[in-house]
């Protein structure tokens, strides 16, 4: 199976590249200790122009609006692209060889493909964009065929990026290979599921691995930051926020109409788990949310005479609606599935719909839900209704060919038939029982009974081994005969309760 060093490398093709920054604080905590609570102006941040606040906000999503052109300008992965890596020096020198950008969503994926195709579009080649989830094998023949003209007539290089490159299937993925080959593309690809089993070899071969972490607390904050410079939005000192009140009574606060507490950033930064665009995108929606309370004409900064204070709850109110509150790995995760399974034993197909997809619309791993599925299908329906298990184990398949979004409808087709499927824990309380047996003895445990011992020697045939055993298809009528050890002897695990 490949090997992926989390910002490391090598040298051979398929292999992550290698970065040789010395461990020190990246440039993300650099200038976040460096940040005033106040608006400082830089030159790297990106003007939204002059317009009104609401104005700015309007269109695209803010994490595509703030989206970084420069390398510098690209924060939390200075494992891969800071200062002395290999893959900047490449980049800078616009040497782009073939890559695939393995990580969790929102932790800049595309916004590294976005600052090549800058650099790229400089130097004179040309940089091609397609979805894996909408585009058609002829729309990749089309990219193709063109960069052929491309390089044949003009001498140009095509640099293609694939984004979710793992939905593209087999057939899809081999078109490209003899291309990259030759070099009549570059080709680079971005996938959240691990390349080793999502893209084909031969072409992973060719390509080097570049994995992204999930965003720090520290990287979040300072985008989040950056973001709030460039739309003029002041944050508040721990003393202005006391001072200060929602209503803008403060006249330090009512200088700019909306402002918003240092704490409220931090609790952003934490909620979102590293994912920059759910962070973004939740900032701009309790931003929005806000301005609904200010009359139309005093939406310009600095033109009222009463202000708001985007506080905590504010912003966790604007992450639930731009993406669902939910804290994959603490207790939030735990409460859900907890719910789900309850809610299935209770045979409440509503309730199990709907703790399933909060939990899905919330980034679980659909593969979680699908294991704990395939438990529960043997745990509270076992043998009312042996097909259970059959759907389960079939669900996680699905799930696990074809990912999200499109194996959510199996995952709920499962629940629905769990949620209204008879119910039954005999298998789970017998072999609860079988346990507690074992582990309740005491003294050596009692030996296996020869007649039921294999008998594969002329030694242990001599030893009794395998003596008096009566192989069951060999007679018409049931036979008489003892499997448990003698001293459970008229034991019944589906009956009694051994704890």
């Amino acid at each position: 199976m490949e090997q992926h060093l989390k910002g490391r490398g090598c040298s051979g093709a398929g292999a992550p590249l290698k970065g040789a920054a010395a461990a020190s604080p990246s440039r993300a905590e650099k200038q976040l200790h460096r940040e005033d609570p106040g608006i400082s102006p830089r030159a790297s941040v990106p003007e939204l122009g002059g317009e009104n606040l609401a104005q700015k906000l309007e269109g695209k999503p803010l994490a595509d609006k703030l989206r970084p052109d420069t390398l510098s300008d690209y924060m939390g992965q200075d494992q891969v692209v800071g200062e002395q890596t290999l893959l900047r020096s490449l980049l800078e020198a616009h040497e782009i060889p073939s890559l695939i950008f393995w990580g969790p969503p929102g932790c800049g994926k595309t916004t590294l493909a976005h600052i090549i195709a800058k650099g790229s579009k400089k130097k004179g080649a040309r940089f091609v964009t397609l979805s894996a989830t909408s585009a058609k094998t002829n729309d990749v023949r089309e990219v193709i065929s063109q960069a052929q003209n491309e390089k044949r007539l003009f001498k140009r290089k095509t640099i293609l990026f694939i984004d979710e490159i793992h939905r593209f299937n087999k057939s899809q993925q081999d078109t490209f290979l003899p291309h990259v080959e030759c070099g009549t593309l570059t080709l680079i690809g971005a996938t959240t599921e691990n390349p080793s089993f999502q893209v084909n070899s031969a072409l992973l071969s060719r390509c080097r691995v570049i994995v992204l972490e999930k965003l720090s607390v520290e990287a979040m904050e300072a985008i989040l930051m950056r973001a709030l410079r460039s739309l003029g939005i002041r944050i508040l000192s721990p003393d202005e926020q006391h001072a200060g009140s929602v209503n803008g009574s403060n006249s330090e606060i009512s200088e700019s109409c909306i402002c918003i507490e240092r704490r409220a950033v931090s609790t952003l930064a934490y909620l979102c788990d590293g994912d920059a665009r759910t962070g973004l995108n939740g900032l701009q929606m309790a931003i929005q949310a806000q301005l609904t309370q200010l009359p139309h004409q005093n939406n310009m900064l600095g033109h009222t005479a009463d202000g708001i204070v985007i506080t905590e709850d504010h912003v966790k109110e604007g992450l639930q609606r731009s993406h669902i509150l939910y804290d994959r790995a603490g207790e939030e995760h735990y409460n859900c599935i907890s719910a789900l399974h309850k809610s299935m034993r209770g045979s409440d197909e509503n309730a199990s719909l709907y703790w399933l997809a909060r939990m899905l619309e919330g980034g679980e791993d659909p593969l979680y839900v699908a294991r704990r599925l395939v438990r529960f299908a043997s745990e509270d329906i076992g043998l009312a209704d042996p097909l259970a298990l059959t759907q389960a184990v079939a669900a996680y398949q699905g799930c696990h060919f074809i990912g999200m979004p499109e194996c959510e409808v199996i995952l709920a087709q499962c629940v629905i038939y769990f949620a209204r499927a008879p119910k039954s824990i005999e298998v789970y309380s017998a072999y609860g029982n079988v346990k507690a047996c074992l582990r309740n003895h005491e003294g050596p445990l009692p030996p296996v009974p020869l007649h039921l011992r294999n008998a594969p020697t002329r030694l242990m045939k001599d030893l009794s081994y395998g003596k008096g055993y009566k192989y069951n298809p060999m007679y018409k009528e049931p036979v008489d005969q003892d499997y448990l050890p003698e001293e459970l002897k008229g034991v019944d695990f589906f009956r009694e309760r051994r704890m």
